[in-house]
């Protein structure tokens, strides 16, 4: 599913034009991005959980050469799924 089926699956649930439902994923994937580079955690009890870990530095290989390079730390979003969500998808 792309944003453009989200976008439709969500407006003829909710009941709500296309332009509402857009404006609502926009809103909602701004919120959580804001957040998430604050640092913060977002829970949505039932579906799961975005938060932002490090990852630390380490070495890897070019798949090409074979040569050792050295990949930086960095943060990373990750998600957890909720109890409620892997219940359904089982």
């Amino acid at each position: 599913m792309n944003k453009g089926n989200l976008i439709d699956k969500v407006a003829s649930e909710a009941k709500i034009t296309k332009v509402q439902a857009n404006a609502a994923i926009d809103a909602f994937l701004s919120s959580t991005t804001t957040a998430l580079k604050k640092g913060e955690r977002v829970v949505l009890v039932g579906f799961g959980t975005f938060m932002v870990t490090k990852r630390a530095a380490r070495k890897g290989r070019n798949p090409q050469t074979g040569k050792v390079i050295n990949i930086a730390a960095r943060k990373v979003v990750r998600f957890r799924t909720g109890a409620e969500l892997s219940k359904k998808v089982k």
